[in-house]
C-alpha cells in the first residue's frame, strides 16, 4: 500500500487555477522528484501536502488514513491540520532558521514545544529535554555539523544552514520528508554538500518528495519523476523514462530548454 496518495487535487487563487486534477502515489522508502518550469505549480503542490495551503478539491492520504478531504469539513479543522502536519517534514528554499537560536536549538525547538503537551512532561521535564537534545545532537552529527551545534545561523554557510534545516525536519520523524528547491538559494560550490546529504537519505530509504531543478540529481536519486506544466501533471514515471526518454512534447521542450542553460 502506498504511504502517500494524492487524488484529484485542485487549487485556485482567485480566478487563477494553479493545480488542476493532480493525482499520484508514493511507496514507503521511495523518493519522488517533481520537476517543471517556474509557475508550473510545484511549490503550491508541496504546500498543499504540508497543509500550508488548503486545496479546493481532492484528498490527501498517508498510510491509508485520509488526512484531508475537500468535501469533509471535519478534516479541515485547524486543530486537526496542526496534528496532520507532523506527517510531513518540510525543508524550505531559504532555510527559515530562527536567527536568535543556535543550530542545535533550531533542531530541537519544535520537539520541545510539542513535548510540553505530553501528560508526563512536568515530572519528567529534565529527562525529556535531555533526550530531545541528545537526538538533536545525533542528527547534526549525521549532517556533518558536530562542530557547529552552538553556532548561530549567521555564523554558518548556506550549505550548513540547509543541513541544519534538514536535521530540523527529521527531528519530528515525519512519514514523508519534503524539499522545496533545496539548493536554489545556494552558491554552486555549496550545492553539492546538500545534495550529498539527500542522496544519503535516499540510500537509507527515507520517503521523500523533492521539488528540484537539478536534473542529474532527479535522475540519479528518484524512484519516480513527475513533470508539471501549467498546473497539470504532464508526465510521470521512472527517471529513465521521464528524463532520458520523455514521451510528451512538453516534457521534451522543458528538458531541452534546461539543457541549454
Amino acid at each position: 500500500m502506498a504511504i502517500l496518495e494524492v487524488k484529484h487535487i485542485e487549487k485556485h487563487f482567485g480566478e487563477t487555477s494553479v493545480l488542476k486534477d493532480i493525482s499520484f502515489s508514493l511507496e514507503k522508502g521511495q523518493a519522488l522528484s517533481i520537476i517543471g518550469s517556474s509557475g508550473s505549480g510545484k511549490t503550491t503542490l508541496l504546500r498543499c501536502l504540508n497543509f500550508l495551503e488548503t486545496p479546493d478539491q481532492g484528498t490527501i492520504s498517508v498510510g491509508g488514513e485520509v488526512l484531508f478531504d475537500a468535501s469533509d469539513p471535519a478534516t479541515q479543522r485547524e486543530s486537526e491540520i496542526r496534528k496532520k502536519r507532523l506527517h510531513f517534514g518540510l525543508v524550505f528554499q531559504s532555510f527559515n532558521l530562527f536567527p536568535q537560536y543556535t543550530a542545535l536549538e533550531n533542531v530541537t525547538l519544535a520537539k520541545e514545544l510539542l513535548a510540553r503537551e505530553r501528560p508526563d512532561y512536568k515530572p519528567n521535564r529534565r529527562q525529556i529535554h535531555d533526550e530531545i537534545r541528545a537526538e538533536g545532537e545525533e542528527l547534526l552529527r549525521q549532517m556533518g555539523l558536530a562542530d557547529r551545534m552552538g553556532n548561530y545561523p549567521h555564523q554558518l554557510s548556506g550549505g550548513q544552514c540547509q543541513r541544519v534545516a534538514i536535521a530540523r525536519a527529521l527531528a519530528l520523524r515525519p512519514d514523508i520528508l519534503c524539499f522545496d528547491e533545496p539548493t536554489s538559494a545556494l552558491d554552486p560550490e555549496l550545492t553539492g554538500e546538500v545534495l550529498r546529504v539527500i542522496r544519503e537519505l535516499a540510500e537509507q530509504k527515507t520517503t521523500m518528495v523533492i521539488v528540484t531543478h537539478e536534473m542529474a540529481f532527479a535522475r540519479d536519486v528518484a524512484n519516480q519523476v513527475i513533470f508539471m506544466d501549467d498546473g497539470v501533471i504532464v508526465e510521470q514515471g521512472d527517471p529513465e523514462q521521464v528524463i532520458n526518454h520523455p514521451r510528451e512534447e512538453r516534457t521534451r521542450r522543458f528538458l531541452s530548454r534546461f539543457a541549454e542553460h
